[in-house]
């Protein structure tokens, strides 16, 4: 990890119909790091992700991602943060009528870049992420065909696809069983030391938190209450925090 910052949040504020939901958040992300925000369903944990990417706008605050300000950037250098950035929805977000080939394809082929590369050589990638998730036995299969598990895994093989350097997942165990949690959150960490990738991890699941995060930040009331390794985390003596401790 270095000292290089990915992402700077500082005093984002964000409201729905006077109901306050970010109320002044700061926060940073290093390069190479895995920072989880932990709070409870409803909390706004997605609305700070859904903020840093621009698809919803902050009420007041700064957001910089690589070096531009979110908050008044063009179109065209928001495009080019989105371009680095991976996403990893809570179902996997796989197209139903597409096999997992077709599904890890399909932003590649939508890509400037990629479709300098012919499909031989973006099949031989999809196969190559595949097998890093362990899941190439299933590149022929639809997603109605896949277990949870599988369905995030295929997820995250068609994440990289676009070699991401910031990877957004955004409550990656739930409604998985306590194995297939630890295996996707083992993974989450091995795609960290294999790429070099920078993560926020959005979740309120703790075994989640302990497995991946080199850094966590507990979220309540729409404010960042505590920060800092799981270890110093756990003798934190707030009683919000100690709630995903017991």
């Amino acid at each position: 990890m270095t000292n290089n910052l990915i992402v700077h949040i500082s005093d984002l504020k964000k409201a729905f119909s006077g109901s306050v939901v970010l109320d002044g958040i700061t926060m940073e992300l290093h390069e190479g790091e895995n920072l989880v925000i932990l709070g409870q369903s409803g909390t706004g944990k997605s609305v700070i992700m859904k903020c840093i990417v621009k698809l919803m706008e902050a009420d007041e605050g700064q957001i910089n991602v690589f070096g531009t300000e979110m908050t008044n950037c063009s179109a065209k250098e928001l495009s080019s943060v989105r371009s680095r950035i991976g996403y990893l929805f809570q179902e996997g977000a796989l197209y139903d009528s597409m096999n997992v080939r077709e599904n890890l394809l399909f932003p590649v082929l939508r890509n400037k870049e990629s479709r300098k590369k012919s499909i031989k050589e973006l099949t031989e990638l999809a196969e190559f992420h595949l097998e890093n998730v362990g899941l190439i036995e299933a590149i022929d299969m639809m997603p109605a065909e896949l277990s949870g598990g599988m369905k995030k895994r295929a997820g995250l093989a068609r994440t990289l696809m676009l070699s991401p350097e910031l990877i957004i997942y955004d409550e990656p165990t739930t409604g998985l069983d306590p194995y297939r949690t630890e295996a996707i959150s083992d993974l989450i960490v091995q795609i960290q030391e294999k790429y070099n990738t920078s993560s926020l991890i959005i979740t309120h699941d703790i075994k989640c938190a302990k497995i991946t995060g080199n850094r966590l930040t507990v979220l309540h009331d729409g404010k960042l209450i505590a920060n800092g390794s799981f270890e110093s985390l756990s003798g934190d003596k707030q009683p919000e925090v100690q709630l995903f401790f017991k």
